[in-house]
């Protein structure tokens, strides 16, 4: 949560934190969410903006959830050419390290990694450039938007698998990498 904030902090907006139990469901997510637009709606926010660029299911999904509160959902990224965007995110000085890739996707050897173009020619071909099918999640550290990047350093990377909920169709095996605040010398380290 910690890095969460700086993000926060670094983008100068305000954070909205919705907090879920360890064990939850689909009806509780849903839950939680309409307490939280219900709060944003409060105060006078009627839109939602998300990085979502082609699962059309999750599309509908959100706008369908905030239609029941009469908001909006905005997707500035749809349907864009996930090898051009990612091009552009590179270019533009977005910096990120992959902090959860999926096991039955990558190998270890991609998690902690700087996404740059060496990170995306090094992706396997069935790999979306973007993650856009769940096949790596990133934590942006600096970007032109921040008032200062946020000095991470990396931890230690381990392997998990979660008990499968009876859907074989989701991977259940991923690589996680700590990311941790890196404390005193204002600089990110990426080394192991």
């Amino acid at each position: 949560r910690e890095l969460l904030r700086k993000q926060a902090e670094a983008l100068g907006i305000e954070l909205l934190e919705v907090f879920l139990p360890e064990v939850s469901s689909m009806s509780v997510y849903d839950e939680k969410m309409s307490e939280a637009m219900d709060f944003l709606l409060g105060r006078g926010i009627t839109h939602s903006i998300f990085g979502d660029i082609f699962l059309e299911d999750l599309r509908e999904y959100r706008e369908s959830q905030l239609a029941r509160k009469s908001m909006k959902g905005v997707f500035p990224l749809w349907k864009m050419s996930t090898s051009e965007l990612i091009k552009e995110i590179v270019f533009r000085g977005f910096r990120a390290i992959t902090v959860c890739v999926d096991a039955s996707k990558l190998g270890a050897e991609f998690c902690g990694r700087e996404v740059d173009e060496t990170f995306v020619k090094d992706l396997p071909p069935n790999v979306d450039p973007c993650g856009e099918n769940g096949e790596f999640h990133t934590f942006v550290y600096d970007a032109p938007c921040f008032k200062n990047p946020i000095p991470v350093r990396k931890g230690q990377v381990v392997y998990r698998e979660h008990k499968s909920k009876g859907d074989s169709a989701w991977s259940n095996k991923f690589f996680y990498c700590d990311l941790l605040l890196a404390e005193g010398s204002g600089q990110t380290d990426l080394q192991a």
